[in-house]
Parts: structure tokens; C-alpha cells; sequence
């Protein structure tokens, strides 16, 4: 069968799905991945065949702006029960900026010519990540069958769940829906009528384990798959093949956090010197022009520009990172306890790191508790304590029990001679 794999042009969001373009690849199949002209070194990289469609967004620098004016709002943490209690008036229009800004801001950009490229190649099967919305358009627009693949935690269905919950409540003049405003126009354009098939797909592909999955009611069909660590072209340096001669602190503060906000790069010096005295290797990934104050690392750090982190995970202890996606699952997959500093104003990082500490497979520190002190004492803790080491190890066990992406061919494969109607 043919594949068209959608993703806008965000490298952490692809990289997850390369393990599963390759296992289809495998098996013979034919994969096309679709995203804006900028994903093209990184897809090349993974040796994936590339189809360039619309225009490069530019939402990062646009956000990078905003969050640096005066008087810059806070970000909204949309799992948070006190965001589902705000006046109707207020949530609505914070709703509409998700819809605007983000989703609506990056799929314009390439919707038209992933419907032209699926109407001409015509795949079985498109898998569009959760905000590729223009995917499941362009495979109702040719016939193809549809799948969401997810690469975090599904909170993009828990947030539309929940918002229709609070529309409903309303009185009918006080009504709205942004997204099903957006998504109505932009799927007429091709013939194609909205219904929720097109914000959930058809089956959704979730890579978290289950015991960590959100609660989002019964829309959603959902086909776990085992999280295999990928994070490009890399070369494993010398030193980390070598066994660690004691315990090693994996910090690494992630490539998301700093291309969108600029990340925590501000404080890793001053984290760096708080973990001095720890009796551990403590490898810290810094990109060498984020280093000042870095010039002198303790005797105890050693500072990387960037290594694999999957093989580093393998060689680690401990970690203590963004709370990002890739992050964590990379480092869940490995076993290893997790300091998550998450960043509130990435989506899905504060979720993501309170359903970690609540499986007692790490902690977590609010934006308010990130201060070098208290992530010194909180990798003393993920260095030492055992019951985090046995959580993690129970979480790593329900990892690998999830099918193989190998094993997910053959589901994929039913579901596009199901559902496919041209």
C-alpha cells in the first residue's frame, strides 16, 4: 500500500514517527513524507523519500516575540481543572487563540498541496501528527483511510472533550466553536464535511504507556505501540560506550524549549554549579553558544553539544530534564528516574511530568521550584531513591510489553482495506 506520512515542519514531532515509516517500509510498503520545505534535511537524514508541501512557518520566532514583550501573559495549562472553571467569555477566547495562532496558523500553510499531492499519488493511508489536521482532510479528500499518530499524551482530545462540555452548558446565543468553525471552512474548500473523525482520526496510534494515558471519553480508538527512542543521525562518541565508573546524571534541558521560548538555557550554568558536589558523572548537553559561565565546569561535568540520547539514556542513572516528550519517553524507555523541570509554556510538559511523578517514577518541580538549589536536591533524590528506580523499571516493562512498530504494520494494514473508499 502507499503511505503519505503529514507533519508540519517541527523535527521533534517527525522524529517520532520514523521508527514506524521504517517498519512500514519493511514490509514493503511505499512511505512519502509530507511537511513544509524546512523538514527536508531531517527526513533526509532518516533516509525517507520527501515531499515538500505549501510554505516554512515562522510560529517560533512569532512566539519567541511574543512571550519576550512586557506584560506577556502566562501560558495556559490546559489539564488543569481551574483553566475548565474560568468564565465561559474567558476560556472561549483562549480556545480561539489555540486555534488561530497554532493550529490554524501552521496547517494554512500546507493544506493545499498535501490535498493536491494526495489527490495525484493517491495513498491508502495518511498518518498526520495530532495537530496535522490538514491530513485528515487531504485523506477524506482522495479516499484514503486516516490515522492519528500521537507523540505525547493525548491532551489535544482531553481539551476538545472537555471544551465542548463547557459550550454545551452555554445558552445558544453565547455558543462557539473556533475549531469547528476553522476546520468546517477548511475543509469545504475540497469537498470534504466536518465531523470529529477529522480532529480524533480514525484510529489514534499512542505510544504512552496505558497506565499514564488520559481519560478522554468515547470518541477516540486507540492502538498502542511501543515507543522506539530515534533522534536522528548520530554518532556514539568513545567515552559513553565505555561503562560508567559511577553513577551517571543524564541533564539535558531539550531542543524544543530553546527553539520556541529559549528554553532554560538561562539558568544551566548556575543548575550545572549546584551539582558540583553530587557524587555522580553528570553529562550536560550545551550547545556551545550557550555556555557562558560555563567556561570552568566542575570536575565532576562534562559538557557535550549533543549526543544521542537514546545511547546516553542507556549509560545513564538518572535524569533531570525539560519535561519534553522525547525527553521523557526516551528516558522512560530506558527506566530511568526523571527530575522534570517542565517548561509551562510547552503544551503538553507540565501533563506530561505530573503523570510521570504520579506513577512514582519521578518528580516533578513547577516553574516556581526551579531554582539550581532544589534541582540539586530533587537528582540526589532520582540518583538514590529506589522506589523511583522500581516505578521507573515497572514503567520501561509496560513500554516494551506495547507492539512493536513492526507489529503495527499488520493493524495499519486492515484499517486501510476497512476504511479507505477510493
Amino acid at each position: 500500500m502507499r503511505v503519505v506520512i503529514a507533519t508540519p515542519a517541527e523535527r521533534t514531532h517527525f522524529l517520532n514517527l520514523v521508527p514506524l515509516a521504517w517498519a512500514l517500509r519493511a514490509a514493503g510498503h511505499e512511505v512519502l513524507v509530507a511537511s513544509q520545505p524546512e523538514l527536508a534535511p531531517s527526513v533526509a537524514t532518516a533516509g525517507l523519500p520527501f515531499a515538500p508541501v505549501g510554505r516554512d512557518h515562522d510560529l517560533r520566532a512569532l512566539t519567541r516575540r511574543m512571550y519576550s514583550l512586557p506584560g506577556a501573559g502566562e501560558a495556559v495549562d490546559w489539564d488543569d481543572e481551574r483553566t475548565w472553571r474560568m468564565p465561559w467569555g474567558v476560556l472561549r477566547v483562549h480556545y480561539r487563540q489555540v486555534v488561530a495562532f497554532w493550529w490554524k496558523a501552521m496547517n494554512e500553510l500546507l493544506v493545499d498541496d498535501l490535498v493536491g499531492l494526495c489527490r495525484t499519488w493517491r495513498p491508502d493511508l495518511v498518518v498526520w501528527e495530532p495537530t496535522t489536521f490538514a491530513g485528515a482532510v487531504a485523506a477524506r479528500a482522495c479516499g484514503a483511510a486516516h490515522v492519528r499518530f500521537l507523540w505525547s499524551l493525548d491532551l489535544f482530545a482531553r481539551m476538545r472533550g472537555l471544551f465542548l462540555e463547557r459550550m454545551r452548558e452555554q445558552p445558544a446565543a453565547s455558543r462557539e466553536d473556533p475549531l469547528e468553525e476553522w476546520l468546517t471552512g477548511l475543509a469545504g474548500r475540497y469537498g470534504v464535511d466536518f465531523d470529529e473523525e477529522l480532529v480524533f482520526g480514525q484510529l489514534t496510534v499512542d505510544q504512552v504507556p496505558p497506565e499514564l494515558r488520559l481519560e478522554v471519553g468515547g470518541e477516540v480508538e486507540y492502538a498502542g505501540m511501543r515507543f522506539v527512542p530515534y533522534n536522528g543521525r548520530a554518532v556514539v562518541p568513545a567515552w559513553l560506550r565505555e561503562p560508567p565508573e559511577r553513577p551517571r546524571l543524564c541533564l539535558t534541558l531539550g531542543t524544543s524549549s530553546a527553539a520556541w521560548y529559549g528554553g532554560h538555557s538561562s539558568m544551566t550554568g548556575a543548575v550545572v554549579e549546584a551539582l558540583a558536589d553530587v557524587d555522580a558523572e553528570v553529562v550536560a548537553t550545551v550547545p556551545a553558544d550557550r555556555r557562558r559561565g560555563l567556561e570552568s565546569p566542575p570536575p565532576n561535568v562534562r559538557l557535550v553539544d549533543y549526543v544521542p540520547l537514546h545511547a546516553l539514556a542507556a549509560a545513564s542513572t538518572a535524569t533531570i530534564n525539560h519535561g519534553g516528550p522525547g525527553s521523557v519517553l526516551t528516558s522512560m524507555a530506558y527506566g530511568l528516574p526523571q527530575a522534570l523541570m517542565a517548561d509551562p509554556r510547552l503544551f503538553d510538559t507540565p501533563l506530561l511530568a505530573r503523570r510521570v511523578a504520579g506513577a512514582g517514577a519521578g518528580v516533578a518541580l513547577g516553574a516556581e521550584q526551579a531554582d539550581p538549589q532544589a534541582l540539586r536536591g530533587e537528582a540526589l533524590r532520582v540518583l538514590g531513591d529506589p522506589d523511583l528506580r522500581r516505578h521507573a523499571a515497572r514503567l520501561r516493562e509496560a513500554m516494551l510489553a506495547q507492539p512493536a512498530p513492526a507489529a503495527m504494520v499488520a493493524r495499519l494494514e486492515r484499517h486501510a482495506a476497512e476504511r479507505r473508499t477510493a
